[in-house]
């Protein structure tokens, strides 16, 4: 169910715009129920204004906002957000995809208002995401589930704390699979491949992974559909974990976002 209300969304960065972009290839905002706050021009912002949508709105029209989305940078958060606070309708709804910012934080500029925090990957822009979510209430809860289940599988969880390590896992974890797939391409290059075909190659196998993780199977039934005993592939994930050497550097990876996530909050 698509959120029936007037949204304020405050920063169109890389995450803001991936989520306009997705609200409007899906319908899960009305355009003329949008309205955009943004120091500059953002061509996503201005693809929203064509269908209108309000960018900059006066103040009158802040305080009718019915939900207030929260995707600027963490650090600059509280200069911008405290104005707007003092505008707000009290039963607006805040929304955060702000890393690290615990909703205590949130409460000590807009205290009284119900507040969800969701950490979202990009792919919401192409309703390929996905989404982890926890909220202060039921009002909260519902109005994100409207926000984002168009864009993405909303991951609801029991703890707020649990929202730092969504943001490790999911949140970082495009990009480590993207540096994974350059180091797939980088290893078929240094086996003889001209690097067009590698690179074209590892994409490829990224995108079947995919494709196929969409489906019912485990992921241990995924890699049994690949790796034969005793072939090719098996020889290759034995390489790959070697004294669990893969378990290992990816949990690093984890463990240092996780690590950084809880530090942006302190």
């Amino acid at each position: 169910m698509a959120f029936d209300g007037q949204v304020v969304l405050v920063g169109c960065g890389r995450l803001g715009s991936a989520i306009v972009e997705g609200w409007l290839a899906t319908g899960a905002v009305d355009p003329a129920r949008l309205s955009i706050l943004t120091p500059s021009e953002k061509p996503t912002a201005e693809a929203a204004r064509r269908q209108g949508a309000t960018i900059n709105p006066p103040r009158e029209t802040l305080a009718q906002a019915d939900l207030l989305v929260l995707a600027v940078k963490p650090a600059v958060w509280r200069g911008i957000a405290q104005p707007l606070a003092q505008t707000l309708a009290p039963a607006a709804i805040i929304v955060s995809v702000m890393a690290g910012t615990r909703t205590s934080q949130i409460a000590e500029v807009f205290s009284g208002h119900p507040i969800a925090r969701v950490m979202p990957t990009t792919a919401v822009a192409r309703a390929q995401g996905v989404a982890a979510l926890w909220a202060t209430g039921e009002g909260a809860r519902t109005a994100a589930h409207g926000l984002f289940d168009p864009v993405a599988e909303v991951v609801e969880l029991d703890e707020e704390r649990h929202i730092d390590v969504a943001t490790a896992v999911a949140g970082s974890g495009p990009a480590y699979v993207h540096a994974f797939t350059r180091s797939l391409a980088r290893a078929g290059e240094a086996s003889g491949l001209d690097p067009a075909s590698a690179l074209a190659l590892a994409r490829g196998a990224v995108r079947s992974a995919a494709a196929s993780a969409q489906g019912e199977a485990t992921l241990e039934e995924l890699i049994g559909q690949v790796a034969s005993p005793g072939g090719t592939t098996e020889a290759g994930l034995k390489a790959l974990n070697a004294s669990a050497a893969l378990d290992e550097v990816v949990q690093a990876a984890v463990a240092a976002a996780l690590l950084r996530a809880r530090q942006l909050s302190a």
